[in-house]
C-alpha cells in the first residue's frame, strides 16, 4: 500500500533542515528560506518577508528580519499582509514615536 506522507512542520527555527510552521503552504527548510531571503530577487524577498509577517508569530519574526528592515521595506510589503497589516502598522508607529527606529 502506497501511503502519502505529510510534511512535518517545526517551531525550531534554529534547525537548518526543519520546515518552519509558517511555511505550511510552501514547504522549504529554514536554511532554504534564509538563503532565499538573502539572495532571491527583490520580488521574491518581498513576498517571503510578507509571508513571514503574515504567518509567523511576531516573536519569531525577529530571527529573520529587524524592525528597521520592516520599516525600510514597508511600502513593498504592506499590501501583502492581509489581516496582520494593522498589527504591524501599530508596532511601526509605536516604535517610531518612541524613537526606537533610527532614521
Amino acid at each position: 500500500m502506497n501511503e502519502e506522507k505529510g510534511i512535518l512542520l517545526s517551531t525550531n527555527l534554529n534547525a537548518p533542515e526543519a520546515i518552519p510552521y509558517f511555511l505550511w503552504d510552501e514547504p522549504m527548510t529554514t536554511a532554504e528560506f534564509r538563503h532565499r531571503l538573502n539572495s532571491g530577487s527583490e520580488a521574491e524577498r518581498t513576498r517571503l518577508l510578507a509571508k513571514l509577517l503574515r504567518e509567523a508569530r511576531d516573536t519569531d519574526v525577529w530571527q529573520f528580519i529587524t524592525p528597521a528592515e520592516i520599516r525600510d521595506r514597508w511600502s513593498a510589503m504592506a499590501s501583502q499582509l492581509g489581516r496582520r497589516r494593522p498589527f504591524w502598522e501599530f508596532l511601526l508607529d509605536y516604535w517610531s514615536k518612541e524613537g526606537l527606529l533610527s532614521e
